[in-house]
């Protein structure tokens, strides 16, 4: 048996209790899911659970860093090619909306259920948010660059302000019950208002 194979096996049991995480805080709720819960839907044993996470919030901080690896990777992707800071605005916000509508589950965790945990509330520093986020900050300062957005926006704020704008429209899509919206539309929605308000043209 090659030394590769114990490896694999171990990254597949991982990314399975991952995955299992998912759908259990997704459906129970992070303060009322056990770790029996987890073990349970991802079909292991309770004991196997803590061969790769010490507790449940270690879990869930890891699902944050994990998924942010790919968010990351899936946005850098998306803005390939585009190159206007204004357009590029635009393929952010549909990029995030489209991963909540993709990913029901996975963005309950991350919008609901992370909020619940003190330890990242508190303690974590949320370093790949950051990171997320400081590409919108970096489009802001191309554009001002380029003389096609206002040099008066401060790119710290306006990106917080655009996560705000996106994060809301994505809670209320998450917890409505009866009134959907379209994502598609709620992304252009934010977009547009950004674009307008960021635009040089419109100032």
């Amino acid at each position: 048996m090659s030394t590769q194979e114990p490896n694999r096996e171990r990254t597949d049991k991982h990314e399975l209790i991952l995955e299992a995480a998912i759908r259990v805080f997704a459906q129970k709720g992070f303060s009322g899911a056990r770790i029996s819960d987890v073990a349970e839907a991802a079909g292991v044993a309770d004991g196997t659970i803590y061969l790769y996470f010490k507790n449940k919030e270690d879990l869930l901080l890891t699902i944050f860093e994990e998924k942010m690896d790919l968010l990351l990777a899936g946005l850098r992707q998306a803005l390939e090619g585009v190159e206007d800071p204004l357009d590029r605005v635009r393929t952010f916000a549909h990029y995030h909306f489209r991963q909540v509508r993709d990913h029901r589950e996975l963005a309950e965790v991350l919008q609901i259920e992370l909020r619940l945990s003190n330890k990242f509330l508190k303690e974590y520093r949320p370093e790949k948010l950051w990171t997320y986020l400081g590409i919108f900050a970096d489009m802001i300062r191309a554009g001002q660059e380029q003389g096609t957005i206002r040099t008066d926006v401060d790119p710290f704020m306006a990106m917080w302000a655009f996560f705000g704008a996106m994060d809301e429209m994505s809670m209320q899509f998450i917890l409505a019950r009866h009134r959907k919206f379209s994502l598609d539309a709620a992304a252009d929605t934010v977009a547009n208002i950004f674009i307008r308000g960021l635009s040089k043209e419109s100032a």
